[in-house]
C-alpha cells in the first residue's frame, strides 16, 4: 500500500519546492525549473513554454524503466481520459511527450497548492467555505459521471487550487466505468478508500461517494473520520460494522450533517446515489457560483420589480428571495474587486426591498390566518374519529404555535411538511362533504404559511452570508481561501 500513495503522491503537485541532486530532464519546447514532488513512478516540475508568452505548466516525468504492466496501464488510462475531457474543474492535459528514457505529461499549472495544504493551514474549513469546495468537485463528478468516468483515488492530495477554482488531478487510477460495472483491484489511497475497496469487495462508481464524504468530513473536522496511527488500525476501523459518527458537539447545518452521514454510509447500496447526491440541498449545484449566476439574479429580480409595481406582494418577496440565492453566488464568483462592491451595494437594496416586503405580507396574511385558525379548530373537532388525521392537525397547530412565538426555523418548516404530508393523504382518502372541504382548506392555508417560513429562512441565510458585508478583513480571508 505504502507505494501506491507513493506513486499517487506525485501528481497533487506540491507547490513545496523540493531540493534535488539531478538536474532536470531536457524537453522540448520547455524549460523545466523547481522540482516539485515525486514518488515511485514519477516526478513533478514546474516548467515553462519556451514562447514570448513563457506559460508557465507543470509537467509529470515518468520514467519508463521504473513502469510494470499495471503501472503502464494506468498512465495510458490517464492520458486517453484527460485527453478527452474539457471542464473548469479538472485539470488539463495540454500535451504529451515521451523519448527513450521517459513520457512526458504537460499539464495546466495550477499555483496555489493542494486541499489538503489549504485544509491544514487553516486546520478546519468553516461550512460555507467546505461547502464552496464541494459544489466544485461535485460539478467536476457530475460531468464525470455523465461520461462513466470513475477517479477512484479522490483526496485532498489530489485536488489542486488555481485562483479561486478547485480542480480535480491525477487520473492515475481512474476507469471507464459503466453504473454496473464492478471492479476488484485495490486502487487509491487508504485513508479516504471506501470500505468494500479495503475489504477487498467488487465495487463500483459509488467508492467516489465515500470518498467525497471523507473529504467533507475532514475540511470540516481537521482530520479524516478514520484518521489513525497505523495501517493496521486503520484497516480495523473502516472494516468495523458501527455506523460513521460526527464529532460529539459538531455544529454544522441540518443539510450538511444529513449529506455527511449518507455519503460514509458503509454499504454501497445504502450509500446516497450519484443522482441524489447531485440534487442534495447542501450541494446544491443549482447556486453555485458561475458566470450564469448573475444572469440567473437578473431574470429573477426584474420579475420581482414587476410584481412588485403591480401590487402582488407575496409573489415579489418570493422573487426577490430567488433572486437573492443567486445574486449571493454571483457576488463570490465576481473577480474584480470594483464591481464587486458596486453589485454588492445593489443587492443590499434589493435585501431592503424585501425585509419590507415581509412586513407587508405578514400584515396581509394576518387575517386569513386568523380566519384559518378557528376552521382548524372546527376541523380537530369533526376529526375525532379519524386518528391519523388528528395528529397531524396537532402537529400543525404545534407548527403554528411555534411560527407565533418566534421559532422562524427549519424544526418548524420540518412540522409543517410532516403535517401536510399526513394531511394530503387524507385528503386523499375523503369523501365529498364538509370535512373534505375544510380540509382541503387547510392544507392551503398550512401551504401558504410554509412557503412564507421557507422565505424567511431563505432571507435570513442571504442576509448572513459574509459576501454582502463590506469588510475588508472578511473580503482579505476570503481572497486566501481562494474561494470567493
Amino acid at each position: 500500500m505504502t507505494s501506491l500513495r507513493g506513486s499517487k503522491h506525485t501528481a497533487a503537485l506540491h507547490v513545496n519546492t523540493m531540493a534535488s541532486g539531478f538536474a532536470p530532464p531536457k524537453l522540448k519546447d520547455f524549460i523545466l525549473t523547481e522540482k516539485l514532488g515525486s514518488g515511485t513512478y514519477a516526478t513533478v516540475y514546474k516548467a515553462f513554454r519556451k514562447t514570448d508568452c513563457r506559460e508557465a505548466v507543470a509537467v509529470k516525468v515518468v520514467s519508463k524503466k521504473t513502469l510494470n504492466k499495471t503501472s503502464m496501464e494506468n498512465l495510458l488510462t490517464e492520458i486517453e481520459i484527460l485527453k478527452t475531457v474539457r471542464h473548469p474543474h479538472i485539470v488539463q492535459l495540454k500535451d504529451f511527450q515521451w523519448d527513450s528514457d521517459n513520457i512526458y505529461l504537460i499539464l495546466e499549472w495550477c499555483s496555489g497548492g493542494d486541499l489538503s495544504s489549504f485544509i491544514r493551514s487553516r486546520r478546519i474549513l468553516p461550512e460555507r467555505v467546505a461547502r464552496r469546495c464541494l459544489q466544485q468537485i461535485a460539478c467536476a463528478l457530475q460531468f464525470l459521471h455523465e461520461k462513466n468516468i470513475s477517479h477512484l483515488d479522490l483526496k485532498p492530495q489530489n485536488i489542486l487550487l488555481s485562483g479561486n477554482v478547485l480542480k480535480l488531478a491525477d487520473f492515475g487510477f481512474a476507469q471507464y466505468m459503466s453504473p454496473w460495472d464492478e471492479q476488484h483491484a485495490l486502487r487509491g489511497s487508504p485513508l479516504y478508500m471506501a470500505p468494500e475497496m479495503v475489504c477487498r469487495r467488487h465495487y463500483d462508481a459509488r467508492v467516489d461517494l465515500w470518498s467525497v464524504g471523507v473529504i467533507l468530513y475532514e475540511a470540516l473536522f481537521g482530520r479524516a473520520p478514520f484518521a489513525s496511527r497505523s495501517y493496521a488500525e486503520l484497516e480495523e476501523k473502516i472494516r468495523s460494522e458501527k455506523p460513521v459518527e460526527l464529532p460529539s458537539g459538531a455544529r454544522v447545518s441540518r443539510d450538511c450533517r444529513d449529506l455527511l452521514l449518507r455519503l460514509l454510509e458503509r454499504e454501497p447500496d445504502s450509500r446516497i446515489s450519484f443522482h441524489e447526491f447531485f440534487l442534495h440541498p447542501f450541494v446544491d449545484l443549482e447556486h453555485m457560483p458561475s458566470a450564469e449566476s448573475l444572469v440567473k439574479a437578473k431574470a429573477l429580480v426584474t420579475q420581482a420589480v414587476q410584481k412588485d409595481q403591480d401590487g402582488e406582494r407575496s409573489a415579489a418577496l418570493s422573487l426577490y428571495c430567488s433572486a437573492l440565492e443567486h445574486f449571493v453566488p454571483a457576488i463570490h464568483y465576481e473577480a474584480d474587486r470594483l464591481r464587486k462592491e458596486a453589485l454588492r451595494q445593489k443587492v443590499n437594496q434589493y435585501v431592503s426591498r424585501a425585509e419590507e416586503l415581509k412586513a407587508l405580507v405578514r400584515s396581509d396574511n394576518k387575517i386569513s390566518f386568523e380566519q384559518a385558525k378557528s376552521t382548524r379548530n372546527i376541523l380537530i373537532e369533526m376529526s375525532r374519529d379519524h386518528p391519523r388525521l388528528l395528529a397531524a392537525l396537532e402537529v400543525a397547530s404545534t407548527a403554528v404555535a411555534r411560527e407565533e412565538s418566534g421559532a422562524e426555523d427549519y424544526d418548524t418548516l420540518d412540522l409543517y411538511q410532516q403535517s401536510l404530508g399526513e394531511m394530503l393523504l387524507a385528503l386523499a382518502a375523503e369523501g365529498q362533504g364538509r370535512r373534505r372541504e375544510l380540509l382541503h382548506s387547510e392544507i392551503k392555508s398550512l401551504m401558504s404559511r410554509a412557503e412564507y417560513l421557507k422565505e424567511l429562512i431563505k432571507m435570513r441565510e442571504t442576509q448572513t452570508d459574509e459576501s454582502l458585508k463590506k469588510d475588508a478583513a472578511a473580503e482579505s480571508v476570503r481572497s486566501s481561501c481562494c474561494l470567493q
